[in-house]
């Protein structure tokens, strides 16, 4: 079994299905995005019920924010996980903008 934090669970950008994924076992937890010019809306996180309670949600938060940060994009959080995730970890709030 593949933990979060391993380096086989790796979040990783899928442009084409605008999502960074990150696989855990058989499941794949999820972020859909939307891109605009420097910007990028988190519109929604998808954890499958499986994964839920061992932190894949987080991992998948902070590497894909990482991945915005590498971008230089500025963070839209419009879904209600990653805007709860920002307020805890504060060390990403300089990426946030208002849309």
């Amino acid at each position: 079994m593949n933990m979060p934090n391993s380096p086989a669970a790796t979040v990783v950008d899928r442009a084409e299905r605008q999502r960074f994924e990150l696989q855990v076992d058989d499941s794949v937890a999820f972020i859909a995005y939307t891109k605009s010019g420097d910007r990028i809306s988190f519109d929604h996180t998808e954890v499958p019920p499986e994964l839920g309670g061992r932190g894949v949600g987080s991992r998948l938060a902070q590497g894909a924010l990482e991945l915005a940060r590498t971008q230089a994009l500025k963070v839209i959080p419009r879904c209600r996980f990653i805007a709860e995730y920002i307020q805890r970890h504060p060390e990403f709030a300089g990426l946030v903008v208002r849309d």
